[in-house]
């Protein structure tokens, strides 16, 4: 019975902690609508460019491959490769396709031509899957269009090729990505964490009714406990970025 009644103690503490019953019942809603939808290890649908030097059955059947996919979703036609690269640049889209002058000819030749994919690897978990599905869309248009007197070409090698070229982070440097993302967990944790923390330790102590009994306001002292943290998250930040410069050599955009 007594272990009952601290039991059902507990239980009527929950009840008047309205705020604590409901930061129960919330952030397990927020975090499954965060991990289910807003976390996705596999990207559909991510915008393509096309530079099309030249149209035929082959190019139109590997486009139509591409959109099939569901990795690529062609959003425009640019005219020039300094085009593409400049629309990569400003992340309007992740993929450029690049099919040269005379591709269809020197196909039928059986030269084994090329067409260049140039991926945004930022991004190297969003475009990783994408690039991965090329070999079989390639495929896909081998079966479907190297019949009849082009038959010969699909035996043996492939009779095209797909080069990929990824950008900005070509040897898919895993520190690239990390290191900068470390400095938003770090933030995080003395930022947000360290700052409630220094709040809930007042309270446990019993020190913070005495502060705000004293003749300053209320925001007065939520502000001179955060500002500390703050300065500490600047000497945080200046420490990440300094390794990621001189340990890690990531590579800056303008001064350090």
């Amino acid at each position: 019975m007594r272990w009952w009644s601290i039991v059902r103690k507990e239980f009527l503490q929950l009840k008047r902690d309205r705020i604590t019953f409901a930061m129960m019942i919330v952030l397990p809603i927020m975090q499954m609508a965060l991990f289910g939808f807003a976390i996705n290890t596999d990207p559909k649908h991510l915008p393509t460019a096309v530079i099309a030097a030249d149209h035929s059955e082959f190019t139109r059947s590997f486009l139509m491959a591409m959109r099939n996919s569901d990795y690529f979703d062609i959003v425009s036609t640019l005219p020039d490769e300094e085009s593409g690269r400049r629309a990569l640049a400003q992340g309007k889209v992740l993929f450029v396709l690049n099919i040269p002058v005379g591709f269809t000819r020197e196909l039928a030749k059986g030269a084994r031509p090329s067409l260049l994919v140039e991926a945004d690897a930022t991004d190297p978990m969003a475009v990783g899957t994408a690039l991965g599905a090329l070999p079989s869309i390639t495929q896909s248009v081998l079966q479907k269009d190297l019949t009849g007197p082009l038959s010969p070409l699909a035996v043996g090698p492939t009779a095209f090729d797909v080069q990929l070229h990824r950008l900005y982070n070509p040897e898919s440097i895993t520190q690239y990505n990390v290191v900068p993302g470390l400095m938003g967990v770090i933030l995080t944790m003395t930022m947000v964490m360290m700052t409630g923390l220094a709040i809930t330790r007042e309270r446990e102590r019993g020190t913070m009714e005495n502060l705000l009994a004293t003749p300053v306001l209320p925001l007065e002292v939520m502000t001179g406990k955060i500002v500390p943290y703050v300065a500490i998250g600047l000497v945080q930040v200046s420490i990440i970025l300094a390794a990621a410069r001189f340990v890690f050599n990531v590579p800056f955009e303008g001064g350090l």
